[in-house]
């Protein structure tokens, strides 16, 4: 009887890790000397996965970004999964922006991991959207490793995970 070996293809951060990162920010932003007297915040909405930032001008706020993602870099937070919003302009001089975290894949990217799955001429492999996540499908589990190997060397746009591996 030859039944079906799968796993699944997700994204998406580990949401305390992004916290830590967000704690360590601050941390470094109120020890750094060119952020002396100014006011910078880093809010973390973790129900709605994004990060708030405001800042006192334009060139802070890029300082401000990039500590964000040294800091998400060093907790292992995949940052092709931050969508960094435009600046806004607040009060004054001061500027707001918005990171957003990709959590689980979008239904577009999804089709496309799909639809790469099939041109990419692996046979009795198949891709099927299961909510914000893709399954792969095969007899074969030799066919399953190459398709890891072929996911991970196309571009998506995100950071693919894959787990839930089962012979």
């Amino acid at each position: 009887m030859a039944s079906n070996a799968s796993f699944d293809v997700s994204t998406g951060a580990d949401l305390q890790e992004v916290d830590n990162a967000v704690n360590q920010s601050l941390k470094e932003i109120a020890q750094r000397y060119d952020f002396k007297g100014t006011h910078c915040a880093i809010e973390f909405d973790r129900p709605k996965a994004e990060i708030h930032l405001a800042a006192d001008d334009e060139f802070r706020m890029d300082a401000l970004v990039d500590v964000l993602q040294t800091r998400m870099i060093k907790r292992g937070v995949p940052v092709k999964n931050l969508k960094v919003g435009d600046v806004v302009p607040s009060t004054g001089q001061s500027v707001k922006r918005t990171v957003t975290l990709t959590q689980g894949i979008p239904q577009d990217v999804a089709k496309k991991i799909v639809k790469a799955i099939k041109d990419g001429g692996f046979k009795k492999t198949q891709g099927s959207i299961q909510g914000d996540e893709v399954r792969v499908t095969s007899p074969s589990k030799d066919e399953l490793q190459s398709v890891i190997a072929f996911l991970r060397g196309e571009d998506f746009g995100i950071e693919l995970r894959f787990g839930n591996y089962r012979g």
